[in-house]
């Protein structure tokens, strides 16, 4: 490991584990052998990271979360405190499973909130927001703000974080606009996609 990388001496990270430059490992973690995990990233209190995952820069994994293999999670993933990964769809004690993980892919800016869960084998999108409690078992669409149980769309949400003045969606090919109330970059919904206006990362 790279010598700027912090663990605590309560945390365990298992020889083999890749962790990049920066990167700060909290009481009580566990980093399995096989993890690759980027640079800049943060593991709170009680966090488990399996063997078959990949985790970008910047990633920010709160306390009380278990990433499973089978998860991907890009660069600059929040996931808050106690939220939740599944890889297998229909568990059970008694039938073996290990060979019928389904893989969980979390893009880059996406925020997974406080005690949500995602259900396996989807895809959550750039910069959505997946709010607390909520549960996920669909792909999610970049930029949606999703709620409830099951979670559903009900707005968006811009690179920020803030909450853009735009309907869920646009029925018969509609289209609007709305500029994110903190930093004033636009975005522009079409039907079911929304997409900034500009180029900008």
């Amino acid at each position: 490991m790279p010598s700027n990388v912090s663990v605590h001496p309560s945390a365990i990270v298992d020889d083999g584990a890749q962790l990049g430059d920066g990167c700060r490992v909290w009481h009580f973690t566990h980093i399995s052998a096989g993890a690759r995990i980027g640079r800049d990233c943060s593991f709170g209190q009680g966090v488990y990271v399996g063997n078959d995952v990949s985790i970008g820069d910047n990633v920010k994994v709160q306390n009380n979360v278990s990433v499973y293999d089978a998860v991907t999670l890009e660069d600059d993933v929040f996931c808050g405190p106690s939220m939740v990964f599944t890889n297998v769809f229909n568990p059970r004690s008694a039938v073996p499973r290990k060979n019928e993980y389904r893989r969980t892919l979390v893009r880059r800016g996406a925020t997974l909130g406080a005690n949500c869960t995602i259900v396996c084998g989807t895809t959550i999108g750039e910069h959505a927001f997946v709010g607390a409690g909520a549960v996920v078992s669909r792909d999610v669409p970049a930029f949606a703000l999703m709620v409830g149980v099951p979670a559903r769309r009900i707005g968006w949400m811009s690179r920020h974080g803030e909450r853009l003045d735009l309907p869920a969606s646009l029925p018969n090919g509609g289209s609007g606009e709305a500029a994110c109330p903190a930093t004033g970059e636009r975005y522009r919904l079409d039907g079911d996609t929304l997409t900034p206006c500009s180029s900008s990362t």
